[in-house]
């Protein structure tokens, strides 16, 4: 397989973007988009085509939301793997989710899960359809893994960038993507790519294959598709800055922290190859009259080389190095972790659907489709086992002689130590989503007072079962008990008598010695390890009409309404070494009761903590969209006016109206077209803001500011179900030149929009709830108690509706094509879609807390401007393609005060730091398609051509330094395969 992939040198084969300006018109119409071959011959009541942005269905209808229409043929040009990259690609979209983000991770549940976030609004706030039908959520955000859509069978993708809840419901304040399979298809075609990357990793192997025939005299029509996706992931590398694969851009970038604020110098500066000072790979005493010693593979003591001509200072802290956050800079490496987390989530997808239609009479359809798919992932989060602080007993037998003398002649029995442990085996993060899908419907047309009417009539029922397991995680309190060790009766066991009672097996962390056997089972169960069993499921039910009840002076008027009912619901359960128990049963073979383990309230691993919950909703909702043909005539052209409205009633929050009014005007210019909508949007809270499984953690030295006094208090994470939908109102405005009589092969256009999100969910910290209550804010009194015994003190730390978002920018698509260019047969198409965000203000909605403009700042997903531009040449055998996309320079981030002395007094809101400036990135993919025959074609591509390096994203610990939602992590990919259509 790996001799296969790597023959995929060169080529390309690119994406020719065809943005329409919410035309209603199919794909094969838009600017530049080749025409797309379909088989088989529709009734006439599927010959409206339906794109996202209105209900409308009515032929020659322009809907006034901007709506990008990418066609089958553009897809397929782009050689991905997976679909979702392809569209990911354009400018609109920022943020969002594949399987290059989130490996860093261990208990988010979200690795691999490839979803849309429009507008930089994240991808809870993007609606994804599935012909035109909702989709069951892959977590429980709600959010579609794209990966388990029918692929091969998708004629186009649909991208509304403006809000259409009051046309599609709830979460479209952001837009609307919708997929359109091709439920005609006749024939029999297939897809099979391999790709590598520069360094020999990330082999992917795809193979695709669809079918279709139609029986009964063309009334009975079947559709079959099959995908295997396998994609071997980047990563894990190791310790220090050995990132995987050969690659050497990784400089553990780190914004350092002085811990001064008002001395007149930065607060914050900006530095390569970080250095932890608390730990080292193989163990180092952070602090008292041994702080400095540290321990190599052979458990040998050596003086640790700090960096920044560090020197310990006995009390925990080095000096000329940075206190914040606990850095040098240069110096030992070797135990930092960053650089092992994955670049990309291995992944492996399967996917299977079908479709069964009958025409029981003309232009009338009662369907069934049926889709099953598995998204398989793993990511390493980073290496080892990092232990900062962790004390240690002078007489651990395990020690070297040379530190018991030296502990002996300081006068201290036991000392502070920290170690990345790097002699365990490195964890891992397995997820098992697993989705099944069934939709039955009835749709077509019928005459009523003299007019033809549509209908479309689904029921769908969805279920995902989402399994999650870590391997390799310690339980912290036996790990706790296995390094504190003593020699009994001439061996060396566990000091702790309970603990050697249940199974403790002693552990040496000074050196590189792994642990045996027996100590991993003990401190890291393998099989046992933490895991989360998740369903989803979905009911919808959804019954749509439009049609044309009456004409008026410049057309019919068309009308669309219907209604719809959803039910949502999922069931969490996790281990109960993580969810907690009344009582771990002792006579439980996978988790037995441990005296060392909190059994009630759980929370025992190092890492992957999943909890129990369960919860649901019911969603019923109303809607009418009308169109209202306004002019029409050669002197003033063609305008219309749109129109729509929808109640919805959720069980949780109540009842709430979303509302849209728009327009479209074709101008007397040739060519011209102004559009304008404006709209009432809403976002309902999805099943994990209302339900979250709760989690628990002690707080040792909570300050009660009404006693003013530090008690203990647990704090619980909770779901919150009295939370409101967020509320957006969302306009735009834009003007399109299309194929002018003067330059037919020219487009332009220009859409300006300006988002105002109101009721955004966010979550408090305990200490902002409590003091918000003692300031006399009385909404967040209820839900603490500070009064009790020491034990029964707690504070519920819950979403509430409190931030605010505003954004605004606008969109730029020109392309233009040359028929027969320098008298080459075929076409030569240029094309360039840009977007540009002038501002996007957060206001978390908090006293004290001051908004901060995140536009332009590429730590983020919001950069101030990004491209994406096509050329491609096509003769009809054969295709040549360059793509370039383009992502301006940013920040770290806007709220930052720059300066190098005489600095102002750095505060929360405005830090001082003493650079701020994170570069843009430049990328080049070029690749080519030729046709053997008429139903061959083999291609070719190669993707970040110049091998571009990531730009440091840094952080402010010992994170990877990358922002994987804006840069190129993985390198230069070629990719190679052949398509075949009978």
């Amino acid at each position: 397989m790996k001799a296969a992939i790597q023959l995929a040198s060169v080529s390309l084969a690119v994406m020719a973007f065809a943005s329409v300006a919410g035309a209603q018109t199919p794909a094969p119409s838009a600017v530049g988009a080749p025409q797309t071959e379909t088989t088989g011959q529709a009734p006439a009541g599927n010959a409206d085509i339906v794109v996202t942005g209105s209900r409308i269905t009515t032929s020659g209808f322009n809907a006034p939301t901007p709506t990008t229409v990418i066609g089958e043929e553009q897809i397929a040009k782009n050689a991905q793997p997976n679909i979702f990259t392809t569209i990911a690609q354009l400018p609109s979209l920022q943020g969002s989710t594949g399987a290059a983000t989130g490996t860093f991770s261990t208990s988010s549940g979200l690795q691999g899960l490839s979803s849309f976030s429009l507008r930089g609004l994240q991808p809870i706030r993007t609606l994804t359809l599935l012909d035109g039908q909702r989709v069951v959520g892959a977590n429980v955000t709600g959010v579609p893994d794209i990966s388990m859509f029918p692929q091969l069978l998708v004629k186009r993708v649909d991208v509304v960038t403006g809000g259409a809840s009051a046309s599609y419901g709830s979460d479209a304040v952001g837009g609307v993507v919708n997929f359109i399979t091709d439920t005609r298809f006749e024939g029999f075609k297939g897809n099979i790519l391999g790709s590598i990357t520069k360094y020999g990793d990330d082999e992917t192997g795809l193979v695709q294959a669809a079918w279709g025939k139609s029986f009964l005299d063309n009334r009975l029509h079947v559709v079959l598709s099959g995908e295997y996706d396998h994609e071997e992931g980047v990563g894990p590398g190791d310790f220090g800055t050995d990132l995987a694969g050969s690659r050497d851009w990784y400089r553990a970038t780190t914004l350092m922290n002085t811990g001064q604020t008002n001395n007149g110098l930065p607060q914050f500066n900006y530095r390569d190859y970080a250095q932890p000072y608390q730990y080292a790979r193989y163990g180092l005493i952070n602090n008292g009259p041994l702080q400095g010693i540290a321990f190599d593979q052979n458990g040998t003591p050596y003086n640790f080389n700090y960096g920044s001509g560090g020197q310990p200072l006995g009390n925990g802290q080095v000096s000329n190095c940075f206190r914040g956050n606990s850095f040098c800079v240069g110096g030992d490496l070797s135990g930092a972790p960053g650089s092992g987390a994955s670049l990309k989530s291995a992944l492996e997808r399967i996917n299977g659907y079908t479709r069964i239609g009958y025409d029981f009479a003309d232009d009338n359809e009662a369907y069934v489709s049926v889709n099953v798919a598995q998204v398989k992932t793993s990511n390493q989060p980073s290496p080892g086992y990092n232990r900062p602080s962790l004390t240690v007993q002078c007489a651990n037998p395990f020690l070297p002689q040379l530190i018991r003398d030296r502990c002996a002649t300081a006068g201290i029995t036991q000392f502070s130590f920290g170690t990345s442990n790097g002699a365990f085996p490195d964890p891992r993060v397995h997820t098992d989503r697993r989705q099944y899908r069934f939709v039955g419907g009835l749709k077509g047309k019928f005459a009523m007072a003299g007019t033809d009417w549509n209908y479309d009539a689904y029921y769908e029922h969805g279920i995902t079962i989402s399994d999650i397991r870590v391997q390799d995680i310690v339980l912290q309190n036996r790990y706790v008990a296995a390094t504190n060790a003593i020699t009994l009766n001439g061996a060396i066991v566990c000091a702790d008598p309970a603990a050697r009672a249940a199974g403790c097996q002693p552990i040496n962390v000074f050196g590189g010695f792994a642990p045996s056997s027996a100590a991993l089972a003990y401190v890291a169960p393998h099989e046992n390890g933490p895991f989360q069993h998740t369903k989803l499921t979905q009911d919808v039910a959804s019954l749509n009409f439009s049609g044309n009840p009456f004409d008026l002076w410049a057309g019919p008027v068309s009308v669309a309404f219907g209604g719809e009912y959803r039910r949502e619901y999922y069931r969490v359960n996790a281990d109960p070494y993580g969810a907690g128990v009344s009582a771990i049963s002792p006579n439980s073979e996978d988790y037995p009761a441990d005296p060392l383990l909190n059994s009630a309230q759980g929370s025992n691993w190092a890492a992957g903590n999943y909890k129990n919950g369960h919860g649901k909703y019911d969603v019923w909702e109303g809607y009418l969209e009308v169109d209202l043909p306004l002019i029409n005539s050669d002197s003033m052209g063609r305008a219309n006016l749109n129109g729509a409205a929808r109640v919805t009633h959720y069980s949780t929050s109540g009842t709430v109206w979303t509302w849209k009014v728009g327009g479209t005007w074709d101008t007397p210019l040739d060519g011209i077209r102004l559009r304008a909508v404006t709209s009432r949007d809403v976002r309902a809270p999805n099943l994990s803001e209302l339900f979250a499984a709760p989690t628990v953690t002690t707080l040792p030295n909570f300050n009660d500011p009404f006693r003013n006094q530090a008690v203990q208090v647990f704090q619980n994470t909770i779901g919150n179900t009295n939370l409101k939908p967020e509320v957006a109102r969302n306009t735009e405005l834009g003007i399109v030149l299309s194929r002018p009589s003067w330059l037919p092969g020219l487009s332009l256009s220009f859409d300006y929009y300006n988002i105002k999100l109101n009721g955004v969910v966010s979550t408090l910290s305990a200490d902002q709830i409590v003091r918000f209550c003692f300031e006399g804010n009385q909404a967040f009194c209820g839900g603490f108690q500070l009064d009790g015994a020491q034990g029964t003190n707690f504070v519920n730390v819950q979403p509430f509706n409190l931030a605010s978002w505003k954004t605004s920018g606008f969109d730029i698509e020109a392309s233009y094509q040359w028929q027969q260019p320098l008298g080459l047969p075929g076409s030569f198409t240029v094309r360039a879609l840009g977007t540009h965000i002038r501002k996007f203000i957060v206001n978390a909605g908090i006293a004290g807390v001051d908004p901060v403009d995140q536009a332009g700042a590429n730590n983020g997903n919001t950069p101030d401007w990004k491209w994406l531009a096509v050329q491609t040449y096509d003769s009809g055998r054969f295709s040549l393609t360059v793509q370039e996309r383009w992502i301006s320079d940013g920040t770290f981030g806007n709220q930052y005060v720059v300066c190098q002395s005489s600095c102002p007094t750095s505060t929360t809101n405005h830090p001082t730091i003493d650079y701020n400036k994170m570069k843009g990135a430049f990328y080049v993919d070029i690749g080519a398609t030729f046709k053997i025959g008429d139903s061959l074609t083999i291609y070719g591509k190669v993707d970040n051509l110049f091998d571009k390096d990531p730009v440091p994203a840094p952080q402010t610990n010992t994170g990877l330094d990358i922002n994987p939602a804006l840069y190129d992590t993985l390198g230069r990919i070629y990719r190679a395969g052949i398509r075949f259509n009978f």
